[in-house]
């Protein structure tokens, strides 16, 4: 391989939406005797999954699977009403995951659906944010995700609203969304997007990089929405060679020239370094920000209780005075370490 130089994107992989759920399931497997199970993959990355499954964590994808009495945690990407409430009927203790900005969706759809509307979902057939949202009222929402599906529709008698699936790209949005308002002038829209500002971030510091480079390496699973998403997008841009890998070791031996690096927001800081080590650039890495990321979503209620509790039981086995005991930082812990730390005895 003869690399001369790196374009590394940043913003790039972990979301807070992922941060948060990592950092949830860690909590749930160091505390609770195993199994501990997930429905669904917690996020979409290889190693991540794999990780957890090292540690005990089964994931499945129906409740009805999960033996009764064992805690069970719910995927970042959302799970349909009769799920949660399967879950909780079944579980011993049950930690909701689901991203804040996919909730954001969930509630509006609830809305609209209550005051009469019929929701057009723009989202991907089959993918489980999309799955889960549209379980929120099946009889109200109809789903599309291109400008054929949406000619194809009907003429609705009631008022329409238009929501989004939060991973989708902006151009995969935008095209399908302009189609909508033009068949349906008077559709209602959330005053602020649907789509996730990682995701968005992500691709723009994509778009930054991609003019300069001779090839754009992209990080993250197969079905991971948001990783495709940058892999189409740098093809989009006008990149000669465009790779999406799931680690280092999917590196072809033949890259040269100037490279360009991203990750999709479920993928590890580890397999970051393992590529950058792997290219090994003569000219060494430039770090190409667009913007700084500060948003933190805090862990599930349940998770917190959790803490307090555990926190609590440490400082009065030390002895300690729990009126003055420092209280956990989470803001202050990144998931790649918590998921780093998992692979240690």
């Amino acid at each position: 391989m003869a690399v001369d130089k790196v374009l590394l994107a940043s913003p790039r992989g972990f979301c807070a939406g992922v941060e948060m759920a990592i950092k949830a399931l860690s909590w749930m497997v160091r505390t609770f005797d195993g199994p501990v199970y997930c429905y669904h993959e917690i996020v979409h990355n290889k190693i991540v999954v794999d990780r957890f499954r090292e540690r005990g964590v089964v994931f499945v994808d129906d409740i009805a699977e999960v033996p009764e009495g064992h805690p069970i945690m719910l995927s970042a990407h959302g799970s349909a009403p009769e799920v949660v409430e399967a879950a909780r009927a079944r579980g011993s203790y049950v930690v909701d995951a689901v991203c804040p900005l996919v909730t954001k969706v969930h509630h509006e759809v609830k809305v609209r659906a209550g005051k009469g509307y019929h929701i057009i979902y723009v989202g991907h057939e089959g993918h489980e944010e999309a799955v889960g949202t549209m379980a929120v009222a099946p009889d109200s929402i109809t789903r599309v995700e291109s400008v054929g599906e949406v000619r194809a529709l009907p003429e609705f008698t009631a008022p329409v609203a238009m929501l989004a699936q939060t991973t989708l790209s902006h151009r995969e949005w935008h095209e399908v969304a302009v189609s909508v308002r033009e068949r349906f002038p008077e559709v209602w829209t959330p005053g602020r997007s649907d789509l996730c500002f990682a995701t968005t971030n992500r691709q723009t510091a994509l778009m930054e990089i991609a003019p300069r480079v001779d090839a754009f390496v992209v990080i993250g699973s197969s079905n991971s929405s948001n990783t495709r998403a940058l892999e189409r997008l740098a093809a989009e841009a006008g990149c000669a060679r465009v790779l999406r890998v799931n680690s280092a070791a999917e590196l072809p031996s033949d890259l040269g020239g100037t490279v360009g690096v991203t990750a999709g927001a479920s993928a590890p800081d580890e397999l970051v370094a393992q590529v950058l080590s792997a290219l090994a650039p003569r000219h060494g890495v430039e770090e190409v920000t667009v913007t700084e990321e500060d948003e933190y979503f805090p862990p599930p209620r349940n998770i917190r209780d959790l803490q307090a509790t555990v926190g609590g039981a440490i400082a009065a086995l030390s002895g300690a005075d729990l009126r003055t005991s420092p209280a956990l930082d989470d803001r202050r812990l990144a998931a790649s370490t918590v998921l780093e730390a998992l692979s240690l005895p």
